[in-house]
C-alpha cells in the first residue's frame, strides 16, 4: 500500500505561483512513476506532470515551460512548482503513484491522494 497526502493548494491571481507537495508513505519503492493530475468541474481528470524512478519527466503541453515536477527521495515527497498560473489551471490537483513509466494517463495509476484545490483568478 502507498499513502499520498497533498498540500500547498490555494487561491492566487493570474500570473502567480504555487508549489504543491505530496508526502508519500508505505511501499513507495514498488511504484514506477509518480505524478500530478488535475480535474476541473465537468471535465475528465488529466495528466499534468509525471516523473519516474530514473527521473524521466513528462508534461502536458498546456503546462510545459510553466510547471516543474520534482521529487525528494530522502523525504519521500513529490513537488509541483507552478508558475505563470492561468485561470484555466483552476482545478483539484491530485498526486498519484503507479506501475507504468512516465505515463500521463490517469487510468494507469493505482494510488491516489485526496487532492488539493488550486484556484486562479483573472
Amino acid at each position: 500500500q502507498v499513502q499520498l497526502v497533498e498540500s500547498g493548494g490555494g487561491s492566487v491571481q493570474s500570473g502567480g505561483s504555487l508549489k504543491l507537495s505530496c508526502a508519500a508513505s508505505g511501499y513507495t519503492y514498488s511504484t514506477a512513476s509518480m505524478g500530478w493530475f488535475r480535474q476541473a468541474p465537468g471535465k475528465e481528470r488529466e495528466g499534468v506532470a509525471v516523473i519516474d524512478t530514473d527521473g524521466t519527466t513528462r508534461y502536458a503541453d498546456s503546462v510545459k515551460g510553466r510547471f516543474t515536477i520534482s521529487k525528494d527521495n530522502a523525504k519521500n515527497t513529490l513537488y509541483l512548482q507552478m508558475n505563470s498560473l492561468k485561470p484555466e489551471d483552476t482545478a483539484m490537483y491530485y498526486c498519484a503513484a503507479g506501475f507504468v513509466f512516465a505515463s500521463l494517463v490517469a487510468d494507469e495509476y493505482y494510488y491516489w491522494g485526496q487532492g488539493t484545490q488550486v484556484t486562479v483568478s483573472s
